[in-house]
């Protein structure tokens, strides 16, 4: 087994701790190599919160006596005092991190992100960014630098935010799909100023156009000409703000030929026109 984990102060006892609103205890990462399985019972539970992320393989988990086999792609909340009992066998190749939490307003914070007790399993998929941020919370617990007991909180919140956004929209990621929207959003990003033909660019990434907007739209909330228009705006939100460019140099910067045009976009998303903007933020400047 390969065992990859960090504990609060180096301290490998529950910690319960009203002190703060939120606190990460510990956090690590399981692999099964060479021990047949793991075996989990805590019919008392434990004084803490745990969550677990199945990020390969299986798991077998026991509620009320009744076993549930659980996937890659899933997350798995305890609360504390609840029972605890899970298998992890050799031959699923089970993968998993897990983390220990506590602190003072942890209920309303998984109330707010619609976590509760009654509903402990939640699939979320394989989005890459999982295993990112736990190994981050395990650096952090290591290292032990200025503000890492704040840092490991704003992480694990995180990955609060991202399970409620799947709950929310109904989606479950999967790595291929995340790191295909991930590549969309950056291409975007670099190449907003220019003219973009969605259905060439769906092509180029073997996609069609239809499939390839009605995932980026599940993924993001927004078709892409809708992203590239937010990119457009905030970008020049940005111009008009901190340059003495011309509108229509500001226009041609975000990637419209035609002023008038890029004029009337920006007051229908903005609700004024790019002259009117510049004014306040300069009338708020001076203030």
């Amino acid at each position: 087994m390969l065992i990859h984990a960090a504990y609060l102060r180096n301290s490998k006892s529950p910690i319960v701790d009203q002190s703060t609103p939120l606190l990460v205890t510990s956090c690590g990462n399981y692999r099964l190599k060479n021990c047949e399985k793991i075996v989990t019972h805590r019919p008392n539970g434990r004084k803490d919160y745990q969550l677990l992320y199945i990020a390969a393989g299986k798991a077998h988990f026991y509620f009320n006596g009744t076993e549930k086999i659980v996937s890659a792609g899933n997350m798995v909340l305890y609360f504390p005092d609840q029972p605890q009992e899970y298998i992890y066998y050799k031959e699923e190749k089970t993968d998993v991190y897990w983390i220990h939490f506590t602190g003072s307003d942890v209920d309303s914070i998984l109330e707010r992100y619609h976590l509760h007790a009654s509903n402990p399993i939640y699939p979320v998929g394989t989005l890459p960014d999982y295993p990112w941020i736990f190994e981050q919370i395990i650096q952090e617990l290591q290292l032990c630098k200025l503000g890492y007991e704040d840092l490991t909180a704003l992480h694990l919140r995180s990955i609060l935010i991202l399970i409620s956004r799947s709950i929310q929209s109904g989606n479950i990621y999967d790595s291929a799909l995340a790191e295909e929207i991930s590549h969309a959003m950056h291409y975007f990003q670099k190449n907003y100023h220019t003219e973009i033909h969605i259905a060439e660019y769906a092509a180029s990434r073997g996609m069609s156009s239809s499939w390839f907007i009605q995932r980026f739209k599940e993924s993001t909330g927004f078709s892409p000409l809708q992203y590239i228009l937010k990119l457009r705006i905030a970008n020049a939100q940005s111009l008009l703000e901190h340059t003495d460019y011309t509108i229509s140099e500001i226009a041609s910067a975000v990637g419209y030929s035609n002023a008038l045009y890029f004029s009337r976009l920006f007051h229908k998303y903005m609700g004024m026109s790019p002259k009117e903007y510049r004014s306040i933020k300069l009338s708020d400047s001076a203030e």
